[in-house]
């Protein structure tokens, strides 16, 4: 027989088990940022279509701009970043470029498949920063929430914008 498993209606996470929390997911998603920033203009060289190919370098120049405000959280926080592995996102990008290949042959189809795993990356980007923002809320740091803000807003940005390319080729 199972173990009932205890349940309890209070969360108390305490400051330094946050703090430990933050910085763990703060280090994975710059890692992947990183990773974006080291792969997206390969991806950008795979797009047919303009709007998409410059789109991608957009958010590239997005991402350099967030990694520099993670690593003014860092200093906030007086953390190192610990360049935490990001194996699951850093393996949709690359499973990215085994559908891109797939599609070689058809440069719709392929641009297509470039917009799925970008729409896919950004959404987990916009899920991870607004996670990482309600904990800097506890934290009551008003700077690290400004600088997460700023990430938010230009993923949200960068989504929307693939978002709109996605239905002007779905549409056309």
């Amino acid at each position: 027989m199972e173990k009932q498993i205890e349940r309890s209606r209070i969360i108390h996470l305490g400051d330094s088990r946050l703090l430990k929390f933050f910085t763990d997911n703060l280090d994975k998603i710059y890692c992947a940022k990183q990773h974006m920033v080291a792969r997206f203009p390969e991806i950008a060289s795979q797009a047919h279509f303009e709007d998409l190919n410059q789109a991608i370098m957009e958010t590239v120049d997005d991402v350099k701009k967030q990694i520099i405000r993670m690593d003014r959280i860092y200093d906030q926080l007086g953390a190192q970043n610990k360049a935490a592995g990001c194996t699951g996102l850093a393996a949709m990008i690359e499973e990215a470029f085994t559908a891109i290949n797939d599609q070689k042959g058809d440069q719709a189809l392929r641009d297509m498949a470039i917009l799925f795993y970008l729409q896919n990356m950004e959404s987990i980007e916009v899920a991870s920063f607004q996670v990482l923002q309600m904990m800097a809320v506890k934290m009551k740091n008003a700077e690290i929430l400004q600088l997460l803000k700023e990430n938010l807003d230009e993923a949200k940005d960068d989504r929307m914008l693939l978002l709109l390319i996605t239905a002007k080729y779905v549409t056309s």
